[in-house]
C-alpha cells in the first residue's frame, strides 16, 4: 500500500466515524428523552433515581447481546458511563422541577 492509498483509506473511515458518531449522538438524545419521562414518573411517584436492580438488568442485556468485538468488561463499561450520565440528568430535572414548583408556590 502507497502512502497516497493509506491516507485515502484512512479519510474514508474517517468519515464513516464521524457518521457513526453522529448516529451515535442521535441515540444518546432519544436514550435522553426516555430518561427524561421516566423521571417525571419517578418524581410524580417519589420514587428514588437509583434503581441498582434496574442498571443490573441493563448490563446483563447489552452484554447478553454483544457480539463483538467489544468484550464484555468494555460494554459494561461504557454502559456504566452512560447511565451514569442519565442518572444527573434525571437528577437536575427532578430538582429543577423541584424549584420550579417552589417558586410558583410564593
Amino acid at each position: 500500500m502507497t502512502r497516497e492509498d493509506a491516507l485515502q483509506a484512512l479519510e474514508e473511515y474517517r468519515v464513516s466515524i464521524d457518521e457513526l458518531d453522529l448516529r451515535l449522538l442521535q441515540l444518546l438524545n432519544d436514550r435522553t428523552r426516555v430518561v427524561e419521562e421516566i423521571g417525571r414518573v419517578k418524581r410524580a411517584a417519589k420514587l428514588p433515581i437509583y434503581e441498582p436492580r434496574r442498571e443490573d438488568q441493563v448490563f446483563e442485556n447489552i452484554t447478553k447481546h454483544n457480539g463483538g468485538p467489544l468484550t464484555p468488561d468494555a460494554v459494561k463499561r461504557i454502559f456504566e458511563r452512560i447511565i451514569d450520565e442519565m442518572r444527573t440528568i434525571q437528577r437536575i430535572r427532578m430538582q429543577n422541577s423541584v424549584d420550579t414548583s417552589q417558586d410558583g408556590d410564593s
